[in-house]
C-alpha cells in the first residue's frame, strides 16, 4: 500500500507519520532514527511521490517542525527543534545590547531593547554566531549553552584591551581598581558622593586618597603634593590645558558626554608621557548606541543636552551641550560662586577710587562625538569641544569732576579636534592611530580709568601630536610597542596702549617619543608584573630623556594583595604667575613651555608599595610612597606671602602614606580614607634652601556614607585637612623698604579646613519611554569659613592682611528627563 499520492492529487486525509517514514525508507533505501515517544499522535498529510527525497523530507519538516538531520547517506535522525533563549549584555556595564544578531545555520535572530532574543534550532551541534558592533563575535555549538532557561550572555568590547576589575566598589558603587593599576570611575554604574548632584569627574576624583584641592576647584587638583600643571588631563586622548568654568569651580568636561574615567598616580603606561604627579584619562562611551535617546538637564547653575542619533547600524552621532543660566536668571547659586571667583580681584569693589559694577558672568561647552564601525574589526572616532567663560564688568571712578566708564574683561576658552582609528587584526594583534588638536587661549582686557591706560593680555597654547600604538596579546602576555610625536606652541602677549609697550613671546617645542613594554599575568591570574621603558628625544634642546616603568602585583590567598609601582616621568610645559592682578586677577595662571634653562624641563621619579585587604564586603587598602620631582620653579607653586614674587628654581621630595577603609553592607556603603604627607621644597637661591612647600597639606580626612536603591542615592560626609602653610611678617620688624619683611617662609598655617556636605537624587518612571531624576545637594552645610589663601600689602606704613575663602553654604538642584 503506497502512501504518497500521485502528481497534481491532493487530499485532506492525514495519516501517522510512522506509516508514512516506512514507506519512505523502502522507496529511497534510507533509515530514519528517533526516540518511539517522539512520533506519537503525529499526523501529516500524504506526500506526492514525484518528490525528491530532498523536498519530501522538507515537506515533513514543514508539516511536523520535527528537525531532520542527514547523518549519512543512508541515515537520517529526527529530533524535536531545539527553543533557544537569552539575553544579550555588555560584559563591562551589564546593560542590554539591543540589535546583537543571532545565526544559526538555518535561522536567524535580533535582540530587542532589553537584548532578549528567542530563535528555533535543528541541532544541537549546529555552531551558534553571536555578533554585535564593537564586541567580540561569540561562536559556539549550542550544546555548550544553558537551553533550560533563558540565560544572559556576556560580550566583550573588542576594540579596546579593557583590564579586569581587581576591586569592585572601592570607594562608592562605580569606582572600581583595576588589575592595570588604575582607578576607574564609571557613570553608567555611579551612585553618589557627598555634596555633588552632577557626575563631574574632577570633582569625584577629590574623594580618593592623596588627591584633593588646595583652594576647592578642580582647576587646582593636588596629587600627591604636586600642582596641578603636573597632571596629565586627557579627554578622549586628547590633552586638555583648561579642565574648569567658573575659572576653576566646576569641571569644564560635560558630565552627559563623558562616561568614565582613569586616575593613574603611579606605574604610569609607557604609552602616556607628561603629568609627573598624575593622570586623569576621561573617555565617552566606547560603542554604538542604535537607539535614538536623549537627556535634558537643569540645576542652578546651567541647563543640559544630551542626544544620541544612530546613523545605520554601524554608525552613530553623540551631541552634548550646556550653558551657563545668568541671561535668563541669576540663582542664589550662580550669586555664590560669582562672588567666590571675584573675590579680591578688579572686578569686585577693592578700590576706594573706583567701583565696579554690571558684573556678568556666562560660560558654555559643546561637544560632538561620531562612532563608526566600518566592520567588526574595525573602529572610528571622531571627536569636537569648544568650551568658553566670559566675564565683564564696568569700571567706574571720578576723573577731574566728571563719571567715567570703561568696560573690562577676561576670557578663557579651548577647542579641541581629535580622529581615532582602531584596528584589529587577529585576536591577538590591535593598532591604534589617535591624532588629536588642541588650542587654549586665556586673554584680558583690563581698562584702568585712573592711569586711562588699556591692558591687553594673552596666552595661547596650540598642541598637535599623533601616537601610533600596536598591541599583542598572547598566552598571558601583552607586548606594546609605539611611537609619538607632539608639537606644542605657546604664546604669551603684554600689550599696554600707555605708555606704549608690546612684548609677545612665542615658543615652539617638538618632542619624539618611542616606547615599548611587557605585561605578563600568569593562569593562576594571582601574579602580575608590567614593565616598559619610553624614550623622548626634545629636537630644540637635543635633549634625550630615559624614562624607565615598574608596576607589579602578587596576591597571597585570596584576600591579600601586595603592590609596587616606580616611574621617572618629565614634562615639558607649566603654569606660572608673574603677577597676582595678571589677568584681571581672575586667572593668573599662564602656560610657559619649558627653555631648559630659567624654566627646566620637570623631571620626577616616584616608588610606593602598598598592601589591599579585602574580604565579605571590607576593604583595607594602605600605600606608602616617595616622589621627587626636579625643575620646579617659585613662580609655577602658587606663592601669595614670601617669594611671591621670586623666580628661582628648585626641586620638592613628597613622602607620605595613604589608607583607605570601607564597608560593604545591603545597601549602604561607608569609607574613611586617610592621607599623610611631608613635603619639602629645595631652593638652593632662596633665603631658606628647605622648607615646607604650599602644598604640604600633612592630614587629610575624609568620611563618608552612601546609600542606594533603585530609586534612591543619599550620601553625606565630612572632608578634614590641616590649614594650607604660609609665611607672617616678622614680629617687631614687618616693613623694610616699603615692602613686608617676612619671616621663615611657610613656618605658619591658616586655620584647619572642615567642611560637611550631603546630597541626594531620587528617580522615578514618568511613561514607558520617559524616566526622570530630581536632587539636592548642600555644599559647606555648616557655613564656616575655610581660608585658603592670604597675602598681605603695606599702607600707610601698615602691614594689611587680606584673606580668600571657599564656598560658603551652597545649595544646588537639579531635574534631568531622559528620553
Amino acid at each position: 500500500m503506497s502512501f504518497f499520492t500521485a502528481q497534481g492529487q491532493s487530499t485532506a486525509s492525514k495519516i501517522p507519520i510512522s506509516d508514512v517514514l516506512e514507506q519512505i525508507t523502502k522507496t529511497h533505501s534510507i533509515k530514519f532514527n528517533y526516540e518511539s515517544s517522539l512520533l506519537k499522535n503525529i499526523a501529516v498529510v500524504p506526500i506526492s511521490q514525484d518528490l525528491s527525497l530532498p523536498a519530501t523530507i522538507k515537506n515533513l519538516e514543514k508539516q511536523t517542525h520535527l528537525v531532520f538531520e542527514k547523518v549519512s547517506d543512508f541515515v537520517y535522525s529526527i529530533t524535536r527543534a531545539i527553543r533557544f533563549c537569552g539575553y544579550i549584555k555588555d560584559s563591562e556595564s551589564q546593560e542590554p545590547l539591543s540589535g546583537a544578531t543571532i545565526n544559526g545555520n538555518f535561522a536567524y535572530a535580533v535582540t530587542d531593547e532589553n537584548g532578549y532574543f528567542d530563535i528555533e534550532l535543528k541541532s544541537l551541534n549546529e555552531v551558534l554566531t553571536i555578533r554585535h558592533i564593537g564586541f567580540k563575535t561569540i561562536e559556539r555549538q549550542v550544546r555548550f549553552f544553558n537551553l533550560e532557561d533563558c540565560e544572559t550572555i556576556s560580550m566583550l568590547i573588542q576594540q579596546e584591551i579593557i583590564a579586569p576589575v581587581l576591586i569592585e566598589t572601592y570607594l562608592v558603587r562605580g569606582i572600581d581598581k583595576r588589575q592595570d593599576w588604575t582607578t576607574s570611575i564609571d557613570y553608567k554604574r555611579f551612585s553618589l558622593l557627598p555634596g555633588l548632584i552632577e557626575s563631574d569627574v574632577l570633582q569625584t576624583v577629590q574623594a580618593l586618597p592623596g588627591i584633593l584641592s588646595v583652594d576647592e576647584t578642580v582647576s587646582n587638583i593636588n596629587i600627591r603634593g604636586g600642582s596641578h600643571d603636573q597632571n596629565l588631563i586627557l579627554w578622549d586622548d586628547i590633552k586638555m590645558y583648561q579642565t574648569g568654568h567658573f575659572f576653576g569651580l566646576i569641571s569644564s568636561f560635560n558630565p552627559l558626554m563623558t562616561q568614565t574615567a582613569n586616575v593613574i598616580n603611579n606605574g604610569t603606561d609607557v604609552a602616556l608621557t607628561d603629568g609627573v604627579s598624575g593622570t586623569i584619562h576621561m573617555q565617552t562611551d566606547k560603542q554604538i548606541d542604535s537607539k535614538f535617546n536623549g537627556i535634558f538637564g537643569l540645576n542652578f547653575l546651567n541647563a543640559e543636552l544630551f542626544t544620541n542619533i544612530p546613523i545605520g547600524k554601524k554608525s552613530s552621532l553623540q551631541i552634548a551641550s550646556r550653558t551657563s543660566l545668568d541671561d535668563i536668571l541669576r540663582t542664589p547659586t550662580y550669586d555664590v560662586y560669582f562672588d567666590r571667583v571675584t573675590q579680591d580681584t578688579e572686578a569686585e569693589d577693592i578700590d576706594s577710587n573706583s567701583t565696579a559694577s554690571n558684573q556678568e558672568f556666562n560660560f558654555y561647552d559643546a561637544s560632538l562625538r561620531w562612532l563608526y564601525h566600518p566592520t567588526d574589526n574595525d573602529f572610528i572616532r571622531f571627536n569636537f569641544s569648544i568650551v568658553n567663560n566670559d566675564l565683564s564688568f564696568n569700571e567706574t571712578a571720578n576723573v577731574n569732576g566728571e563719571q567715567r566708564t570703561r568696560s573690562s574683561n577676561v576670557s578663557q576658552n579651548s577647542f579641541v579636534l581629535g580622529l581615532s582609528y582602531r584596528k584589529q587584526w587577529n585576536d591577538q594583534l590591535q593598532s591604534t592611530v589617535n591624532i588629536y588638536e588642541t588650542d587654549y587661549k586665556l586673554q584680558s582686557l583690563n581698562a584702568d580709568i585712573l592711569s586711562e591706560q588699556l591692558f591687553l593680555q594673552e596666552n595661547v597654547v596650540s598642541e598637535t601630536s599623533i601616537k601610533v600604538d600596536n598591541s599583542y596579546e598572547k598566552n598571558g602576555w601583552r607586548l606594546n610597542i609605539g611611537y609619538q610625536f607632539t608639537e606644542t606652541e605657546v604664546i604669551n602677549l603684554n600689550d599696554i596702549d600707555l605708555p606704549r609697550f608690546v612684548r609677545r613671546d612665542e615658543e615652539i617645542l617638538r618632542e619624539h617619543g618611542a616606547f615599548g613594554q611587557a605585561w605578563y599575568r600568569n593562569p593562576a591570574n594571582n601574579f602580575s608584573v608590567r614593565g616598559g621603558i619610553r624614550a623622548n628625544y626634545l629636537t630644540r634642546f637635543e635633549k634625550l630623556i630615559i624614562e624607565p616603568r615598574l608596576s607589579i602585583r602578587q596576591s597571597i590567598g585570596e584576600h591579600i594583595e601586595i603592590e609596587a609601582q616606580g616611574e621617572f616621568k618629565h614634562q615639558s610645559t607649566s603654569q606660572i604667575i608673574n603677577f597676582q592682578n595678571d589677568f584681571l586677577g581672575i586667572e593668573k595662571r599662564r602656560w610657559q613651555l619649558t627653555d631648559n634653562d630659567s624654566i627646566p624641563i620637570i623631571r620626577s621619579k616616584q616608588a610606593s608599595i602598598g598592601v589591599i585587604y579585602k574580604n565579605s564586603g571590607w576593604l583595607l587598602d594602605a600605600k606608602g610612597y616617595f616622589k621627587r620631582v626636579n625643575g620646579i620653579t617659585t613662580q609655577s607653586q602658587s606663592f601669595t606671602t614670601k617669594y611671591e614674587f621670586a623666580k628661582e628654581k628648585g626641586s620638592y621630595d613628597a613622602y607620605g602614606f595613604e589608607f583607605l577603609f570601607r564597608k560593604t553592607f545591603s545597601n549602604f556603603n561607608s569609607w574613611l580614607s586617610y592621607s599623610y604627607i611631608n613635603n619639602t621644597y629645595t631652593f638652593e637661591a632662596l633665603e631658606e634652601i628647605e622648607f615646607p612647600s604650599n602644598f604640604d597639606i600633612t592630614h587629610s580626612i575624609t568620611l563618608g556614607t552612601t546609600y542606594s536603591s533603585t530609586s534612591w542615592n543619599i550620601s553625606a560626609g565630612i572632608n578634614y585637612r590641616t590649614g594650607n602653610p604660609t609665611s607672617i611678617p616678622l614680629n617687631g620688624n614687618e616693613i623694610i623698604d616699603d615692602d613686608v619683611n617676612f619671616d621663615l617662609a611657610n613656618t605658619e598655617r591658616l586655620q584647619d579646613y572642615l567642611r560637611l556636605d550631603a546630597s541626594a537624587i531620587y528617580k522615578f518612571k514618568i511613561s514607558d519611554k520617559f524616566h526622570s531624576e530630581i536632587g539636592a545637594s548642600i555644599w559647606n552645610i555648616s557655613n564656616r569659613e575655610n581660608t585658603i589663601n592670604n597675602y598681605y600689602r603695606v599702607n600707610d606704613n601698615t602691614v594689611n592682611e587680606f584673606s580668600r575663602f571657599s564656598l560658603g553654604l551652597t545649595t544646588n538642584a537639579v531635574v534631568r528627563v531622559y528620553f
